[in-house]
């Protein structure tokens, strides 16, 4: 889970808790969501739109250019609903949205398609 806000960070850890086996990882900008990926396996990543250092956009951009990661399911969390963006995340190959504010039912519906049933979704 990326994202700069660490209320919004707990919200989302607070959502995942329901789902048995989920370990969830933190990162507060696509920097160190990147750096947490060069040590760390993950099964999903959900990353906000809009942050300091390396924005979502361009963490998905580094992951789909690297060949043990690009495979990895990318949920976009953002506030911006703007066409545009979408097809910036679209022409990234963005795997899904999830639009701010959502519920935990948004949230679980979205990541049902990537849930493998192991624990480590993160």
């Amino acid at each position: 889970m990326v994202d700069d806000s660490k209320v919004m960070r707990g919200i989302i850890r607070k959502m995942l808790a329901v789902i048995p086996g989920v370990i969830v990882l933190e990162a507060r900008d696509g920097k160190d969501a990147w750096d947490t990926l060069q040590v760390e396996a993950v099964d999903v990543i959900l990353s906000d739109w809009n942050m300091p250092r390396m924005k979502g956009i361009d963490l998905l951009r580094l992951v789909r250019a690297d060949a043990a990661r690009r495979h990895l399911p990318f949920i976009m969390v953002t506030a911006e609903a703007q066409g545009l963006n979408h097809t910036e995340a679209d022409a990234a190959q963005v795997s899904s949205y999830l639009t701010k504010p959502f519920t935990p039912a948004a949230l679980h519906a979205a990541l049902t398609p990537y849930l493998s049933g192991e624990p480590g979704l993160s």
